[in-house]
């Protein structure tokens, strides 16, 4: 099959496009038919080596854990998916080897749910990674609930974006840092924006005088430390970027693959609460294009590599 690989640590120009060989399928795992894989920013960090302290690294490695697809093949003790089914997916195993930038990918049914009947296979694979990060954040570690109002930074990115969805669709009100070319963005979104930098303290008091109840921070540094004095009292603090969160009494947030919470995902999206903007696409052999833009770290929504027909 066609693939996209690495054999070692560095930038995108260690990333190759070629043949390798069909992955093995597990008795717990399936074989997907890959359509699309979405990028994110673990994927460029991963191939540089920041994770190589937590995850062994099995040369070469194919990058990408989100997928939506169509099941190939069912392993032998699999039940939950059967040849022909539309699945999407967080295919993260405890080591780098077999990722979603791929024609195939043998996925763990515990990282697979059905994919979302009224999203496109493109759409769909941008739901996986961050949808789960920002179901599990407000869940999970924030309680958010309905009255709630909730400050998300980075409102318009990939993370950020569906945390803005998710927290209304909780009943919370939500107010969301970003650039103010996103600001007509997350206003379609249900949010109330803020502009980043210098004052946004105040900027957010004159929206919340008496505080906020929760803050998603996806940012860290100045943000995480700015964010706590913003907080009403009994407020909670979580971050998936700056294990500095501790410090202050919050929660830090590691995703993990959820059958269970990806499929409540799914639902939601199926209900319109939840959609994807996709803000470009490449082809698989273009992947290391892909892998750039979204290093630079302006990207409204998700960039998604394309792999099958009919994404």
């Amino acid at each position: 099959m066609k693939a996209i690989t690495y054999c070692r640590y560095g930038g995108p120009e260690v990333l190759e496009y070629g043949e390798v060989g069909e992955p093995k399928v597990g008795p717990d795992s399936v074989l997907v038919k890959v359509v699309a894989a979405a990028v994110n920013p673990v994927d460029w960090k991963a191939r540089q080596g920041y994770l190589d302290p937590v995850l062994d690294a099995v040369f070469p490695v194919i990058p990408g854990w989100d997928v939506a697809g169509v099941v190939e093949r069912p392993g032998a003790a699999v039940t939950e998916f059967a040849a022909g089914d539309e699945v999407i997916g967080y295919v993260r195993e405890d080591f780098l080897s077999r990722g979603t930038f791929a024609e195939y990918v043998a996925a763990p049914v515990r990282t697979l749910a059905r994919k979302p009947r009224n999203l496109t296979f493109t759409q769909a694979a941008g739901i996986p990674l961050a949808g789960l990060t920002a179901y599990q954040t407000l869940v999970k570690a924030l309680k958010v609930t309905e009255g709630d109002t909730v400050l998300v930074h980075a409102a318009a990115g990939g993370v950020g974006s569906m945390a803005v969805q998710l927290a209304r669709h909780l009943g919370a009100r939500v107010i969301g840092t970003a650039s103010e070319r996103n600001h007509a963005y997350l206003r379609s979104l249900g949010a109330e924006p803020v502009t980043y930098g210098d004052g946004l303290g105040e900027r957010v008091r004159a929206l919340a005088p008496d505080g906020v109840h929760a803050v998603f921070d996806t940012v860290g540094g100045d943000a995480l430390t700015e964010s706590v004095p913003l907080l009403a009292a009994g407020g909670r603090l979580a971050s998936i970027t700056d294990q500095a969160v501790l410090t202050h009494g919050g929660r830090y947030v590691f995703v993990r693959p959820d059958p269970d919470d990806l499929q409540d995902l799914t639902d939601i999206a199926e209900r319109g609460a939840l959609g994807v903007e996709v803000s470009a696409t490449f082809p698989l052999e273009k992947a290391a294009d892909a892998q750039r833009l979204n290093e630079e770290g302006h990207t409204r929504g998700k960039i998604v590599v394309t792999v099958g027909q009919g994404s």
